[in-house]
C-alpha cells in the first residue's frame, strides 16, 4: 500500500465523518464556495471521483445518490477509487491530462486529495462543524497551490486570493490563497 493510498484513505475518512455529522436542516446551508450548499459540496466530490476514474477507463457503479443517501453516495465513489489505489497496476495507469502525463495515483494525490481537504473545510463551514484542517494538509495545500500556478485561479477552480492580516494563522493564510472567505 502506498503513502498516497493511505493519505487518500485518511482524508476520505475525515470527510465521511463530517458528512454523517451534517444535520438535516444544514444540507441546504451555503458553503463558502461558489454559491454551493453543503449538499452541492458532497455532490461535487462524488462527481470528481467518477471523473478521475473515467480518465483511466474505469467508472463507479452508482446505486446511491447524494439527495437520497448523502453518506452512502460518497462511500460508493470512495470504495472504487480506493480499490484502484490499493492495486499497484491500476494505481499506475497513465493518462494525458491538463498538467501532462500522470498516473491515476499521482492525479488522485494531487487533485482529489486537494479537493477532499479544501471541500472538507467547505462542508464543515456550511454545516457548522469543526473547520480545522490538519497542519500536514495545510502544508500540502500550499505546495499543491504553488504547483497549480495561475491555473489555480481559473474559473471553476479557486477564487482570487483574499487579503488577510500578515499575522494570520497558517490555516487562514492557506484558505485566503485558495480564495476562500475566512
Amino acid at each position: 500500500m502506498s503513502d498516497i493510498a493511505d493519505r487518500y484513505r485518511r482524508l476520505c475518512g475525515d470527510f465521511a465523518a463530517e458528512v454523517v455529522q451534517v444535520s438535516p436542516e444544514r444540507w441546504g446551508a451555503p458553503s463558502p464556495y461558489d454559491d454551493w450548499t453543503a449538499r452541492d459540496v458532497v455532490v461535487h466530490l462524488v462527481d470528481v471521483h467518477s471523473m478521475f476514474l473515467r480518465l483511466v477507463g474505469r467508472s463507479v457503479e452508482r446505486t446511491r445518490h447524494v439527495d437520497d443517501d448523502p453518506a452512502g453516495a460518497p462511500r460508493e465513489a470512495v470504495a472504487a477509487v480506493q480499490a484502484d489505489l490499493d492495486d499497484p497496476d491500476r494505481a499506475s495507469a497513465e493518462f494525458d491530462g491538463y498538467f501532462g502525463r500522470m498516473t491515476f495515483e499521482g492525479a488522485v494525490d494531487r487533485f482529489v486529495c486537494f479537493d477532499l481537504a479544501i471541500h472538507g473545510w467547505n462542508l464543515a463551514r456550511a454545516a457548522g462543524l469543526d473547520e480545522t484542517i490538519a497542519s500536514g494538509e495545510l502544508t500540502r495545500l500550499r505546495a499543491d497551490a504553488e504547483a497549480f500556478g495561475e491555473a489555480l485561479h481559473q474559473s471553476g477552480v479557486c477564487g482570487p486570493r483574499v487579503a488577510v492580516a500578515a499575522d494570520a494563522d497558517d490555516q487562514t493564510k492557506r484558505l485566503a490563497l485558495l480564495g476562500r472567505c475566512v
